[in-house]
């Protein structure tokens, strides 16, 4: 059964708690979110800055949570990620111009788009779809590496780097045919294995998402937005 446990919200806590393993819960933290976070700023600002700009917006991100009150159940942690990042640039835009006015001397630079007409026209380009997209497509990469463990430590990591492309998409019968010859299995054997596999990474992609929700609703509402992210590129 999947859990339903506020692991990320943890993460958020112990990051900003000042105990001897905040500085590892903090790179957790950035470590997972990282790839859909610095996707939605080079999709939105489009700035040789970006990576600066993530890592300013994972340190900010933990404090403001921690200041918020921020609390599981009360929104989904991708909704609220998403959003802070959200008022993060435009807070960024607006120091920028500040300091292009004569304000401060040293902070990170903004260069593009540089007003709020700019961020509109970057809307326009949809980052929000970007951040969804990359943010599914590292649910589906964490799923496949705790499938990779599991398959590592029962001694089939052979298998798995041979089925591994099939686990999204499932193969044509032709293929099945080829691989089976390789493999030395018969075709409906090697079927047999792909849909297990398949079958176990979905509970992995559910536990990942299980980190982030709440209750069941919340995780099946997960499941359909990872499903339309991801739409047109795994078909």
């Amino acid at each position: 059964m999947t859990r339903f446990a506020s692991t990320q919200w943890s993460l958020v806590r112990r990051a900003g708690s000042g105990e001897h393993d905040a500085r590892a819960a903090l790179d957790d933290l950035c470590r997972t979110y990282r790839p859909p976070v610095l996707a939605y700023i080079r999709a939105h600002a489009g700035v040789e800055d970006a990576e600066d700009l993530t890592q300013a917006f994972f340190a900010e991100f933990v404090a403001t949570a921690l200041h918020a009150g921020a609390e599981p159940g009360r929104r989904r942690f991708r909704t609220y990620l998403l959003t802070s990042l959200k008022h993060f640039l435009i807070n960024s835009t607006q120091a920028a111009r500040a300091i292009k006015r004569g304000g401060a001397a040293h902070m990170t630079s903004l260069e593009a788009p540089g007003t709020d007409d700019g961020l509109r026209a970057a809307e326009r380009d949809s980052p929000d779809r970007v951040f969804e997209r990359r943010w599914a497509l590292t649910v589906i990469d964490a799923a496949l590496r705790a499938l990779r463990a599991e398959a590592q430590a029962a001694g089939k990591l052979d298998v798995f780097s041979r089925l591994r492309e099939f686990l999204i998409e499932p193969p044509a019968e032709a293929d099945y045919a080829v691989l089976a010859r390789e493999m030395n299995v018969r075709p409906n054997t090697l079927a047999a294995t792909v849909h297990r596999m398949r079958r176990r990474l979905r509970e992995h992609v559910l536990a990942q998402l299980a980190h982030t929700t709440h209750a069941r609703a919340d995780l099946d509402a997960e499941l359909r937005d990872l499903r339309a992210a991801l739409a047109g590129v795994m078909e």
